[in-house]
């Protein structure tokens, strides 16, 4: 057995993540690392085996409260050798105190329990070129950057269960990221953002106060990247965002399971018709 070393992930070594994320076929947005990093700077780890990466995970510390942890990965060369669960021990460590949440894929999610995480949900990923409907009602759709960043920084505080401002503030911002909000009646009624991955573009987050809502910020985001295909982690328990995602023609592709530690965290849940990310939560 060689020298095995964990050792914490720099910007420039989350294209290292990103690669092997898209190799397990979870197709990433292009220009993830940089916002991700920036969640926590200190929440990425790097297995090295002989000096060769073979295992990465992340553990990102959001408030004092909450975690996630993602990017679990053991190359296959390396896998059942207890290489990965060395690295899951120091991103737990990372995170110890915190509820801690994950999306864990199907096979892996017994290993999870058996770690004190409980299901909470499934998410469905939805994927395809949306059908054109277009909203209904008085609903103005405009570029998220027109809102001053406190604003956009408290509504986004509803759908998650902490702060994140500096990854916010990245991904609303990157080129080739379209971020949109929702006015209604003058009030902010939704939040949405598209991201160039390695396959079509994924949405997230998308929160919304209404069916309507949701529509009219997919209609902005297809809009801004006609004919390309789109895909969105859907809560299963959105009744209403699952009918959505159906009636407009898309189809589920990936399935997994939103998992804590705790308690589920108290959220909008209703208003969350796409997650942001299944690797930061």
């Amino acid at each position: 057995m060689g020298e095995y070393e964990i050792t914490t992930a720099g910007s420039r070594e989350m294209t290292t993540f990103l690669e092997w994320a898209e190799d397990e076929q979870w197709n990433p947005g292009k220009l993830d690392r940089l916002p991700f990093h920036a969640a926590d700077p200190h929440g990425f780890f790097l297995g090295r085996l002989d000096n060769e990466p073979v295992t990465s995970v992340s553990a990102v510390r959001y408030g004092r409260e909450f975690g996630f942890i993602g990017f679990y990965i053991a190359r296959p060369p390396v896998r059942g050798r207890g290489y990965a669960i060395q690295a899951w021990r120091a991103a737990m460590r990372h995170l110890d105190g915190r509820n801690v949440g994950l999306d864990g894929v199907v096979d892996q999610q017994d290993n999870y329990r058996r770690s004190g995480f409980r299901t909470a949900w499934n998410h469905l990923r939805y994927a395809g070129v949306p059908g054109v409907e277009r909203p209904s009602g008085d609903i103005s759709v405009v570029d998220a950057g027109t809102v001053p960043f406190g604003v956009l920084a408290s509504y986004d505080r509803r759908f998650f269960p902490a702060p994140r401002d500096a990854f916010l503030s990245l991904w609303v911002a990157l080129p080739g990221h379209t971020a949109l909000v929702a006015v209604q009646d003058g009030e902010l009624r939704g939040f949405g953002v598209a991201r160039p991955a390695g396959t079509g573009a994924r949405v997230g987050p998308l929160h919304a106060a209404s069916d309507d809502v949701a529509l009219a910020l997919l209609h902005g985001l297809s809009a801004a990247r006609p004919g390309e295909p789109l895909a969105l982690d859907v809560p299963d328990v959105n009744a209403a965002a699952i009918v959505l995602m159906e009636r407009l023609g898309l189809e589920p592709t990936f399935e997994c399971a939103r998992m804590y530690t705790r308690d589920v965290p108290e959220v909008d849940l209703p208003g969350i018709y796409a997650a942001t990310t299944i690797e930061l939560g």
